[in-house]
């Protein structure tokens, strides 16, 4: 059968437009929901995907592979270190990993402890069709300060790998920040809210009261994902928009965001709702004067939205 010659150019421009576009071919035959799922190790069908991961991570340091979750053509892997024989399972120290399934290649995207999967999240830009996995972790066992993070794990369709968000290091977006400061009493709230888009901002806040030293201060943080390019962002609040933030961190309710269709899953992300901050903040204490506390923002707090900015560290004595 001849075709037009004009037709015929268009027919080999969008052959060629296909060819140089997988992800719209493979985003075209499945939902990313339907194409990732979690590897039954005692499957037969899921065997030779365990045997490319294990091959892949062969000379790396792990004990355990614990999940391997797989997106079309790369593998989200989380492996468990022990250090010895003996070793308790919750002092483990875990990896998470992107495994292509097309190569033998591997990358470690981040490392922690005692990691929490969570349910899927809205945090993707509206151009990104594959959900990010939420994930909770802590960066040590058993020591003085423990600091608890959050980040989403997420298949990046044009590096056709797992990335994960807001990472500097092996420290995400802080949640929760340990240890003790003499003569500082400090009150961390956070919570996972909804923007007017629809999509997922983690709002955190920490207030550092010094008593009659010198005035409370307070860090206040949205984490986000800008819909148009698809790059996270970590943006320091002051002023109007800062105060805004408290007040929504302080009237959110555990396990419900800001909709009343609660998720048990990410419950997790929401703390200090009930402290004596956002009780006075919101005028529910009991048995004293309403006080709005302190909300003066740093010297160098300009409120700027800029990818990978880290959070100031906790004040010193």
């Amino acid at each position: 059968m001849a075709f037009p010659i004009g037709l015929r150019g268009s027919l080999v421009l969008a052959l060629a437009i296909w060819i140089l576009l997988p992800e719209s071919r493979v985003a075209a035959a499945q939902t990313p929901l339907d194409a990732f799922h979690w590897i039954d190790f005692r499957d037969a069908k899921d065997a030779p995907t365990v045997t490319w991961v294990t091959q892949t991570l062969t000379a790396e340091k792990w004990t355990a592979i614990r999940e391997i979750g797989v997106q079309w053509d790369a593998a989200v892997v989380l492996t468990s270190e022990r250090k010895t024989p003996q070793s308790m399972p919750a002092a483990d120290t875990y990896t998470v990993w992107n495994v292509s399934l097309a190569r033998h290649e591997a990358q470690p995207l981040l490392h922690g402890v005692n990691p929490r999967l969570l349910n899927f999240t809205s945090f993707g830009a509206a151009g990104l069709q594959a959900p990010e996995m939420g994930l909770v972790y802590d960066d040590c066992t058993g020591c003085d300060a423990p600091s608890t993070f959050f980040t989403t794990l997420y298949y990046n369709f044009k590096e056709h790998a797992w990335r994960a968000r807001w990472v500097r290091g092996d420290q995400t977006a802080a949640l929760w920040t340990g240890g003790v400061v003499d003569g500082v009493a400090r009150t961390q709230v956070y919570g996972l809210l909804t923007d007017l888009t629809g999509h997922s901002v983690l709002g955190t806040w920490s207030h550092y009261d010094y008593g009659k030293t010198k005035a409370p201060e307070d860090f206040v943080f949205a984490y986000s994902v800008d819909g148009g390019s698809g790059l996270e962002q970590t943006q320091a609040l002051s002023g109007k928009p800062a105060d805004a933030m408290k007040e929504r961190l302080c009237r959110l309710n555990a396990g419900q965001s800001t909709s009343a269709a609660a998720d048990p899953a990410t419950a997790i992300l929401a703390r200090g709702q009930d402290s004596e901050l956002c009780q006075e903040l919101l005028g529910t204490a009991k048995g004293r004067p309403t006080r709005r506390p302190t909300t003066t923002p740093p010297a160098n707090n300009r409120g700027r939205s800029t990818p990978g900015v880290p959070q100031p560290a906790p004040p010193k004595k």
